[in-house]
C-alpha cells in the first residue's frame, strides 16, 4: 500500500459542521465565517483575522493593504510561486535574498546587505518554509531599523511558535493557507492574523469589491471577491480544534524518523533554538536525489520535491534575476518524505528501512 505524501484527515465533526450549514441556507460568507476568524485570532494570539477565499488571496490583500506598488518586496526565491505572485500582484516588485543552508529559510543577512543597497523596500516576507519558522527575532528588528512592514507568510506553518509564540503574532501581518496539503485544511482558503484595525481594513476592503463596510453599495476601491465560504468555514473551525492534535502527531511523527535516519545517507531537518517546527514537511537533503527517489518510489513511499524551481528562473519571472547560490543547492538536494498525521509507526519504519539501504552517498 503506497504511503502518499499527504493525506488530509476530515472527520465527523466536519462533516457535521458542513451539513449544519448546508441546511441552514446560509452557504456563502457570514456568521460562521466571523466564528473562525474570532477562533483562528484567539489561537495565533492577535487581537484580529481575515479569513479569504485561498491563501494567495491572503498575501494578495495584504500587499494591497500595504499598499506596495511601485516598491519591492524581499522575499525569499525558494517557495511557491504564490508567495512573489502576490507582490507582483498588488503592483509591486519582489526581491530575492538567499536562504539560510541549514533552515532554508530566508536568510537575514542576505535581506540586510539589499535594505541597505536599496530605498525603495517596503517590506520584508519571509516564509516559514516546511513548517519551521523563519529567523523572526531578527527580521523584526531589521524591520524596525528600516521602517519597513514585516509580513509572515505563514501558509506552512499552523502550530509553529517561536519562544512560545504562535506564528501569525509574530509580524506586523500573516498570512495562512488552508488547502487539503497543509496542516489543517478547509479545501481552499486562507487567513490573515494581525493586530493592526488598519490592514484588517484594507484587507477586509479588497477582498470585499472595495466596499469601506458603511453601506452595501459604497465601494472605495476597485477590489476583488476574495471571501471565505460559510461552507470553508464550518470545515475549518472543526480543524482548528483539532490542529493542536496533528501538530502533535507530526512532531512525533519527525522525532521518529529523525532518530531512525541518524545514520542514513540524508541530512535531516534542523530547528533553531527556540524555535518549534510544525513539520508541514518533512525534508531532507540529499547528495543523490535520483537513486533515493528511485528506490522511494519502488517501495511505493509518496515523497516529492519542494522546491525544483527557483520563483526567479521560472518562465513567468523571465527578466528576474539574483544572486542565491544555497537556495540553487537546495532544489537539486531537497526531498520531502511523508509526515502527516495519518502515518503510522509501521510506515515510519518502513520509509526509514528504505532510505538506509537507498546506494547513495552521504552528504
Amino acid at each position: 500500500m503506497t504511503i502518499p505524501i499527504a493525506d488530509p484527515d476530515i472527520g465527523e465533526a466536519e462533516r457535521e459542521g458542513v451539513v449544519s450549514v448546508l441546511e441552514s441556507g446560509y452557504i456563502a460568507s457570514g456568521d460562521v465565517v466571523t466564528a473562525f476568524e474570532d477562533e483562528f485570532a484567539d489561537y495565533c494570539g492577535t487581537e484580529r483575522a481575515v479569513a479569504t477565499a485561498n491563501g494567495t488571496a491572503a498575501l494578495h490583500a495584504v500587499c494591497e493593504a500595504l499598499d506596495v506598488e511601485g516598491n519591492s518586496v524581499v522575499t525569499t526565491p525558494f517557495s511557491f510561486v504564490a508567495t512573489a505572485n502576490s507582490i507582483r500582484l498588488a503592483g509591486g516588485e519582489p526581491v530575492f535574498a538567499d536562504i539560510d543552508p541549514e533552515t532554508y529559510n530566508l536568510d537575514p543577512d542576505a535581506v540586510e546587505a539589499i535594505l541597505r543597497e536599496r530605498e525603495d523596500v517596503a517590506a520584508i516576507m519571509p516564509v516559514h518554509l516546511y513548517g519551521l519558522p523563519a529567523d523572526m527575532r531578527r527580521f523584526r528588528e531589521l524591520a524596525d531599523e528600516h521602517d519597513v512592514a514585516l509580513i509572515e507568510d505563514a501558509a506552512q506553518a499552523h502550530g509553529a511558535t517561536v519562544d512560545g509564540r504562535p506564528v501569525g503574532s509574530l509580524g506586523d501581518v500573516a498570512c495562512f493557507s488552508f488547502y487539503p496539503t497543509k496542516n489543517m485544511t478547509t479545501g481552499e482558503g486562507g487567513m490573515v492574523t494581525t493586530d493592526d484595525p488598519e490592514i484588517e481594513a484594507g484587507v477586509r476592503q479588497f477582498i470585499n469589491h472595495g466596499r469601506d463596510g458603511s453601506e452595501a453599495y459604497a465601494h472605495v476601491s476597485v477590489g476583488h471577491n476574495l471571501r471565505l465560504t460559510n461552507i470553508a468555514a464550518a470545515l475549518g473551525r472543526a480543524q482548528l480544534d483539532r490542529l493542536p492534535a496533528f501538530t502533535e502527531a507530526r512532531q512525533e511523527n519527525a522525532r521518529r524518523l529523525t532518530e531512525g535516519l541518524a545514520d542514513a545517507p540524508v541530512e535531516t531537518p534542523t530547528t533553531p533554538d527556540g524555535r518549534e517546527h510544525a513539520y508541514h514537511q518533512y525534508t531532507v537533503r540529499c547528495s543523490d536525489r535520483n537513486a533515493l527517489r528511485s528506490t522511494l518510489e519502488e517501495r511505493e513511499i509518496g515523497n516529492k520535491v519542494y522546491y525544483p524551481t527557483l520563483i526567479h528562473d521560472l518562465e513567468a519571472y523571465e527578466g528576474y534575476s539574483a544572486e542565491t547560490p544555497a537556495a540553487s543547492r537546495a532544489t537539486e538536494e531537497v526531498l520531502s518524505l511523508p509526515v502527516h498525521p495519518n502515518v503510522s509507526a509501521d510506515d515510519i519504519d518502513r520509509i526509514v528501512e528504505a532510505i538506509s539501504n537507498t546506494p547513495t552517498n552521504h552528504v
